[in-house]
């Protein structure tokens, strides 16, 4: 079996990507709270670890003809729109509490998937070494 980050380290190499794309995604969202009609983005994790995970019935759409727009990479990137809470008069959908609030628990995913990795990668050391190491 040849190891590799995927199975050492099961979902969590993947997790680690989405949360530091959706930290970009957050952090874009408050530089841009005060920009007329600017429309707040977030990362559908679910849906974007599940087109990752390659479980039956995640079959990404192709284009079929030369010249057609494929449609596979507007999914892969898990971008949706925020739904506002409150309108605003310029068109902005930033809520500030919510990216903030949203930042934060993301960071905490982040870091939890950084440890458990680092967890690992401490009882591999381990394993090699014997405990003398």
């Amino acid at each position: 079996m040849t190891l590799t980050p995927d199975n050492l380290f099961g979902i969590h190499t993947r997790a680690l990507d989405l949360w530091q794309r959706r930290t970009e995604v957050l952090a874009n969202n408050l530089a841009n709270a005060d920009t007329p009609g600017y429309l707040a983005r977030d990362v559908d994790f679910r849906k974007v670890l599940a087109a990752a995970g390659g479980g039956p019935g995640n079959l990404p759409l192709q284009a079929g003809t030369p010249g057609q727009i494929g449609t596979a990479g507007q999914a892969a990137d898990g971008l949706a729109y925020r739904v506002p809470t409150q309108p605003s008069m310029d068109g902005n959908t930033v809520d500030e509490q919510t990216e903030q609030a949203a930042f934060a628990a993301n960071g905490v995913h982040y870091q939890a998937s950084l440890s458990f990795i680092t967890a690992q990668i401490r009882m591999l050391r381990t394993a090699i070494t014997g405990g003398q190491g």
